[in-house]
């Protein structure tokens, strides 16, 4: 049974008909309800809890005590006071994109990804680009490897997809949450880094230096492109070096969150991390 003090009578839902059920299933299936209204579903405990912790304001938290077992609902509410709702076995099912989300699920506001947000810590910040990418499953491997060293931004151009999609932030397995992001055209990414004299490195097979020669001790951007057709000729123009990863097979690529990580932890081994 679920840990929970009431200190006020609880709303329980128990018809997937409610609106806010309805609400929700909107939210997860529609980015333009989630751009509109400026929330998110989130599910899992440990989910929320790495959005609580990264910033993010819980509005309301729903949760179905048969499924819960021993979380305590007062773990959600350190950081805020969300509403605090209870539904059914029949509407969590409805709700829920996993069955295995420890029956709690959390309707959270998203955050102004700008540029002009974006805030480094230290004076010589490792930066991971990625230029239109599509796939959530690639976003969210970017994300978790991101998360995996440390690096001080990721900065995503030319989105194609929500960040705030289920399926980035379950292939994420809530590093969406722990990680500095911002969103922006290229131009506009290109220009945050050369006035903040990060110096850019692109993945590309042409003009290429090997990856392990290059010095990444300094303010470093690695720019991954997509895997289908790469970077586009304006990162190329304002790149200060191509680095390549040798390839020793017949293919001449792999997949962008594995390249990403080679690259990411060659400059971390590099920075004596």
């Amino acid at each position: 049974m679920a840990i929970f003090t009431m200190r006020m009578e609880t709303k329980l839902i128990s018809s997937t008909q409610n609106p806010l059920a309805k609400k929700i299933l909107l939210l997860k299936e529609k980015s333009r309800e989630r751009r509109k209204t400026g929330l998110f579903v989130v599910e899992g405990q440990r989910e929320i809890e790495l959005a609580q912790k990264g910033g993010y304001t819980l509005q309301t938290l729903l949760f179905c005590p048969e499924i819960m077992g021993s979380i305590s609902i007062a773990s959600f509410t350190k950081a805020s006071s969300p509403e605090i709702i209870q539904v059914s076995e029949s509407v969590y099912s409805k709700i829920a994109h996993r069955g295995t989300t420890e029956g709690v699920l959390g309707l959270i506001q998203s955050k102004d990804h700008a540029l002009k947000n974006i805030n480094f810590k230290n004076k010589t910040p490792l930066v991971l680009v990625a230029e239109a990418p599509e796939k959530p499953g690639n976003i969210g491997a970017l994300l978790r490897t991101a998360d995996a060293a440390a690096v001080d931004a990721v900065l995503i151009a030319n989105p194609k997809s929500d960040l705030y999609s289920p399926n980035i932030i379950r292939s994420s397995v809530g590093c969406l949450f722990t990680n500095q992001i911002g969103v922006g055209t290229t131009d506009e990414i290109i220009d945050f880094l050369q006035t903040n004299q990060i110096k850019i490195y692109c993945a590309a097979l042409t003009a290429s230096k090997n990856y392990v020669d290059c010095d990444f001790k300094a303010a470093s951007a690695l720019v991954m492109g997509t895997e289908a057709t790469g970077l586009t000729d304006t990162w190329l123009q304002n790149s200060d070096q191509n680095i390549i990863i040798p390839m020793q097979g017949e293919i001449d690529s792999m997949n962008v969150s594995v390249s990403a990580a080679i690259l990411i932890f060659e400059a971390k081994r590099q920075r004596g991390f």
